[in-house]
């Protein structure tokens, strides 16, 4: 492994020299975030235009080499244990375990054996009896609720100290469109995020950032906060909402015409979402 220290930019995937399992500190989480990255091929079923993968593609994740990821995770889990890894690579101030991340290069529970992977991830953390505080988070687009594998795989997680974060940067169809590159209809989003909620603790996750110098309008803030708005008034109840802009610089053909927001005008959006009564961390 590298001696290369890390930062809050660098969410290098082979940073730690393995094929699944890669760390990064996390400013959301304030610690060290253990990902695994299931879409090895770099491949997606969205493309979002701010994503950082290098030559994303659409796509699927490949078959999971299950047995590889179970000797990663635990050689590595172990190491940031009982090793030297924190003292050589992490910030002081940062050398905890915060969470294990299903994240990486495309849309996690693309992959067949997500349910598996939620097992294995169980299995390991009895294993090394990894600290309760630890969560389990899968960052996702939502857009595969409907299979059966994912929701079973959510209702293990549930368990597990777990939570999802469901992607929702826009709320219009226009708009996810325009920065997701995808044709999903906001009645399935919906129905996708009560899936989530429904089968364990879920928080939206929200990036919001300049667009050919412009910031995300009045409109595009309204039907945000009238989406949300339908969700509570059925009592489908998301943990709160996590917004963020750009940390780093994104791998897709759109890079020029995008910016980070400042932490003012991240944070003038986040209090219009509080006084829906919902809960919102901002991270710039």
């Amino acid at each position: 492994m590298s001696n290369t220290g890390l930062d809050v930019t660098d969410h290098s995937r082979d940073s730690a020299g393995l094929r699944y399992v890669y760390p990064v500190v996390s400013r959301r989480a304030g610690g060290v975030s253990v990902g695994i990255n299931l879409n090895t091929n770099n491949a997606c079923n969205w493309r979002c235009i701010y994503c950082q993968v290098p030559e994303l593609k659409r796509g699927t994740a490949p078959p999971v080499d299950l047995a590889l990821l179970e000797q990663e995770l635990r050689g590595f889990l172990h190491e940031l244990l009982h090793g030297d890894f924190m003292l050589r690579r992490v910030p002081e101030g940062a050398r905890r375990i915060n969470d294990i991340a299903l994240s990486g290069n495309g849309e996690p529970t693309s992959a067949k054996e997500f349910e598996q992977v939620i097992i294995l991830i169980a299995k390991l953390r009895q294993e090394l009896a990894l600290p309760s505080h630890i969560k389990l988070v899968l960052i996702t687009n939502g857009s595969l609720m409907h299979r059966k594998n994912v929701q079973q795989g959510l209702r293990k997680m549930a368990q597990l100290n777990g939570e999802v974060w469901f992607k929702v940067d826009r709320a219009s169809k226009a708009g996810m469109q325009r920065i997701n590159n995808t044709r999903t209809s906001l009645v399935k989003v919906r129905e996708n995020l009560a899936t989530a909620i429904a089968l364990c603790p879920t928080w939206l996750q929200t990036c919001w950032f300049m667009l050919d110098d412009k910031p995300p309008g009045k409109q595009d803030e309204d039907d945000y906060l009238n989406f949300l708005a339908t969700l509570l008034h059925d009592n489908i109840k998301p943990e709160g909402v996590l917004l963020y802009s750009l940390a780093r610089p994104t791998l897709q053909p759109e890079a020029p015409k995008l910016a980070t927001l400042s932490e003012p005008q991240l944070e003038a959006f986040a209090a219009r979402i509080r006084v829906l009564g919902v809960e919102t961390k901002v991270a710039t």
